[in-house]
């Protein structure tokens, strides 16, 4: 779907993050979201009701279509967050559980 540009002269200063279980190699910085975007099955999570797949769409933070979870943080905004090496990126196919990591 997508693929990233290779600008001349500028090198890319690659990190590994984890997608979903899968090791892979992106820019240093870069969206979480358009990595999403270049990883098939190119969506971030599922909608909570109809289970209706979703994908990253304004790319600034402001429609909450690229929520992922990141570090064990659900409903993460992938197109406001940068890769940084050792980072776990999980697509949210369910609901997340709004009591999850508060003690109760």
């Amino acid at each position: 779907m997508f693929r990233k540009l290779d600008p001349d002269g500028v090198a890319m200063r690659p990190v590994t993050i984890s997608v979903d279980g899968v090791a892979m190699a992106v820019e240093d910085g870069e969206p979480i979201a358009a990595v999403l975007l270049r990883v098939p099955p190119f969506t971030s999570r599922a909608t909570p009701v109809g289970g209706a797949a979703r994908a990253p769409y304004c790319m600034m933070g402001a429609c909450f279509e690229c929520l992922v979870e990141i570090d064990g943080e659900t409903s993460t905004r992938s197109c406001m967050t940068r890769a940084r090496h050792g980072m776990v990126v999980r697509r949210q196919a369910t609901r997340p559980d709004p009591l999850r990591g508060i003690g109760v």
